[in-house]
């Protein structure tokens, strides 16, 4: 299991960015003394040489589409060499572990699991049993406080080439990717941390994060993304991080992820972000009905959001909301209340397309996986989400013909008002609504700044 090649790392998508699912298990396989290769299929091919080579294919699974691809990855994988061990491991793995175990996996890892794969890569050394690497659900919650290293990326495709910062002034500019904390101390019923973390978080130490950026840096970084679920879990230690990189680095700017309720309740951290580079932040807006956030608990209600939509604004550090318009409690007027009330705050710019066309998943394992008054209707084990009905047929009609559009302005390359402009226009001609306009910015006009790849789950 020594010799290079003997393990290999595999990623399929990571929203866009260089994948933090094979940078940190192979900095710490790299420490225990092991030479894992690595395949990032959201760039590369696979290549059945790396894969003849490896005893092991561990596979990142740290969302839903990743797992779908992970999936295919694995059945290939299988193919190519049938006496490879296989495992799966990320956030998304404990949910579906019978799944992966049926698809052949050996071995199922999630939450903390880095250290639990230099473990599983020892004992598959040592011809042991692996039984005892399948973890489900909260079993793969965090046991013990990981010592990090810092990432490894030296062996990992060029940042060049992933997702860039689109700034206002309409350059482009490499982007990278770090983490300063993992898992939340929320507990939101849809989002698919909670069964795993079950309301923990861990802060990753301040040098470790910073040397990370550094070396990212190096290699062409000129604006980071920090990816924890919500940066703010820990405002404190977020300050240092940030203070820490804007010292060593004054031009790199950066952006985050934080709740609604975490922007409304630390405007002067946010302010103070901003100071120190930060050009947006990403939050789980989801919905601004109150019916459908209390469903959610989301742990905060419309006049957060509005809320937090100004005090970002104010702090210079424009808001991009994900959205979730098409859950079981949602309704069509909600919809329309919703891209009503994004245009009178101004936040049409700030909104990637896709956000309009979004559907509640809930995978084994979810919170809301029994939730009353969702219509189930049987699992969808290819889609690897529970079926459900939306009360108003409407709703279940416009939410692919939404999503046809915005893929279709996508694979044009159209303006995002002018996606949005058309995804407005079906939406109230399904509520039996006359055409309002939306106005699409003039070509010389400051954009607000996003990522090249649309935050998508």
């Amino acid at each position: 299991m020594r010799r290079p090649g003997e393990i290999l790392l595999v990623s399929t998508y990571e929203l866009g960015h260089q994948p933090h699912g094979l940078a940190l298990p192979l900095a710490f396989l790299e420490r225990a003394g092991f030479a894992p290769a690595c395949l990032d299929l959201a760039v590369e091919a696979l290549d059945p040489a790396r894969v003849a080579a490896a005893r092991l294919v561990a596979i990142s699974v740290p969302m839903h589409t990743a797992l779908r691809l992970g999936l295919e990855a694995a059945a290939r994988v299988r193919a190519l060499h049938p006496a490879a061990a296989i495992a799966f491991h990320g956030l998304y793995a404990p949910l579906h572990a019978d799944l992966l175990l049926a698809a052949g996996a050996s071995a199922v890892l999630g939450g903390e699991c880095e250290d639990d794969l230099v473990a599983l890569a020892v004992a598959l050394e040592r011809g042991e049993d692996l039984g005892r690497f399948v973890q489900r659900g909260g079993d793969a919650a965090p046991r013990a406080r990981l010592d990090y290293p810092v990432p490894s990326r030296a062996a990992l495709p060029a940042l060049s080439r992933y997702a860039r910062l689109a700034a206002a002034d309409g350059t482009l500019r490499v982007a990278g990717y770090a983490e300063a904390t993992r898992g939340c101390k929320h507990l939101c019923r849809h989002c698919p941390i909670p069964p795993v973390y079950r309301g923990r978080f861990v802060a990753v130490p301040v040098e470790t994060v910073v040397e990370d950026v550094a070396r990212q840096v190096a290699l062409g970084a000129a604006h980071v993304t920090f990816g924890d679920p919500d940066f703010l879990n820990g405002p404190t230690h977020a300050l240092r991080v940030a203070r820490a990189v804007h010292a060593r680095f004054p031009a790199l700017t950066f952006d985050f992820t934080a709740k609604v309720s975490h922007l409304v309740a630390h405007v002067d951290a946010v302010a103070e972000l901003a100071r120190l580079g930060a050009v947006f932040v990403t939050s789980a807006v989801e919905a601004l009905s109150d019916r459908v956030l209390a469903a959610l608990d989301k742990g905060h209600d419309r006049a957060d959001a509005v809320a937090a939509f100004r005090a970002c604004a104010a702090a210079g550090v424009p808001l991009r909301p994900t959205l979730m318009p098409f859950t079981p409690w949602g309704t069509l007027d909600d919809l329309v209340d919703l891209l009503d009330v994004l245009e009178a705050e101004g936040m049409l710019p700030n909104l990637d397309p896709v956000q309009l066309s979004i559907r509640l998943l809930v995978p084994p394992g979810s919170l809301l996986e029994r939730a009353p008054g969702i219509a189930f209707e049987g699992l969808d084990a290819a889609a690897l989400t529970w079926r459900w009905r939306h009360p108003d047929p409407r709703m279940d009609a416009l939410q692919p013909r939404i999503a046809a559009e915005v893929e279709a302005g996508a694979a044009r390359d159209a303006p995002p008002l002018e996606t949005i402009a058309r995804v407005r226009a079906l939406v109230l001609a399904a509520a039996g609504l006359p055409h309002r306009h939306v106005r699409v910015l003039a070509p010389d006009q400051r954009r607000v700044p996003r990522l090249t790849e649309s935050w998508f789950c």
